[in-house]
């Protein structure tokens, strides 16, 4: 196990593209770090440097307090689990994972002890003489990363290992990811585009945004304390609704109405002249059906909406309504989100105006009516809309 820090990592490619800009990073010896943000990001391109399949343009990269900038791959003392199993299928789970501790000059006896244990920690014991193609996805993935276990390396480097499973399987698998590591205690940097699997799995989550490292964190943290409008949009599932909002005597004036700012807000956000535009952002889970609400009414606002859509998942229900037009947010920030998710999953109001609301399953709301619906208003994200900072978070 080995620590492993990055200082200025930059990759720059000969037409000038910095994929991954002055990358600083400290990963503890035997955390678990998630490295994550949108296609593009430079998320996969910071790993390979990691691994040594991307030259380092410029910045030092160090594992184990080690400089290992011009080592090669096999010398860093990583193993990588790629999204694509990359298993041999003519051979057998055993030959498959042992297959690195042959080509090393491992002798069998030491190869199939290092095999059988690492088979037992994955639940693989009685698959080991079949071939991949007998094995469902998710055994196939837990056969690659038994094949980075065996090595016993000083970190593991994942690259969207979850990525090719059903969501089941996935679900599934990735309790297993975060459990193996705990037991192993291997210092992990892993790579993917799902926020779910970085808020679910990581010690510590980095969040990327066009090569650029935005954000640095316990998964909570960024969740409640988000640095700016891109953390705040992609972290969260469904994610934060967004809306343009003006201040006016310490009163907050939303689409949804007026909102008297709680004195910890004022103070988080100094003071701010009448008539200055923010945008306001409202995490769906911070809205209730005012009929449920009960002693914690006064803690927050209350407005009348129509909803548009309603859909139950059983524990909770989503409720949708649209706002009007003219209260549409304008943010490169929030546009990159909408894009990478098809403007599916985040919450774009140039692109829709939907807000979307998670209230208690017990509510009874129509879809179709109008409804009373509560904001909790010490939950309010405020930003500055022309340099995106929270000035809400700290």
């Amino acid at each position: 196990m080995a620590a492993i820090t990055m200082e200025g990592l930059t990759k720059r490619y000969p037409d000038g593209f910095e994929a991954v800009r002055d990358m600083d990073l400290d990963i503890d010896d035997g955390e678990f770090v998630i490295l994550v943000g949108p296609s593009g990001s430079g998320k996969t391109t910071a790993l390979r440097m990691i691994a040594g399949l991307e030259d380092i343009t410029e910045g030092e990269l160090r594992i184990g307090g080690e400089l290992v900038n011009d080592r090669a791959p096999k010398d860093r003392d990583v193993a990588m689990v790629f999204q694509n199993y990359a298993l041999y299928p003519h051979m057998s789970v055993r030959d498959n994972m042992g297959f690195a501790l042959k080509l090393a000059g491992v002798d069998k006896a030491e190869r199939d002890r290092k095999v059988e244990q690492a088979a037992r920690i994955l639940d693989l014991t009685e698959h080991l003489d079949r071939k991949p193609s007998q094995l469902s996805g998710g055994q196939r993935q837990r056969v690659a990363m038994g094949r980075a276990i065996v090595r016993d390396p000083a970190a593991f480097l994942m690259d969207e290992p979850l990525s090719n499973l059903d969501a089941k399987l996935r679900v599934q698998t990735r309790t297993e990811v975060a459990r193996i590591q705990q037991r192993l205690g291997t210092t992990t940097v892993y790579v993917t585009h799902d926020q779910t699997e970085a808020m679910t799995l990581g010690d510590r989550v980095a969040v990327m945004r066009t090569g650029v490292l935005q954000q640095v964190g316990k998964p909570l943290e960024l969740y409640n304390q988000p640095v700016n409008l891109f953390v705040a949009g992609f972290i969260g599932s469904p994610a934060m609704n967004f809306m343009m909002a003006t201040v006016e005597n310490g009163t907050l004036k939303l689409p949804l109405g007026d909102v008297r700012l709680p004195q910890q807000l004022r103070e988080r956000i100094g003071r701010v002249e009448n008539g200055t535009q923010l945008i306001a952002g409202i995490r769906p889970e911070d809205f209730e059906d005012a009929s449920l609400t009960g002693d914690g009414r006064e803690n927050g606002a209350t407005f009348r909406a129509r909803i548009d859509v309603l859909e139950s998942l059983g524990a909770e229900l989503y409720a949708h309504f649209s706002l009007p037009p003219e209260h549409r947010v304008e943010s490169q920030e929030l546009s990159e989100l909408a894009a990478d998710a098809g403007a599916g999953d985040v919450t774009e109001l140039g692109e829709g105006d939907q807000i979307v609301a998670r209230l208690d399953a017990a509510s009874p709301v129509v879809e179709g009516s109008e409804a009373e619906l509560w904001i909790d208003t010490r939950r309010l994200h405020l930003f500055d809309p022309e340099s995106g900072r929270s000035l809400t978070s700290g």
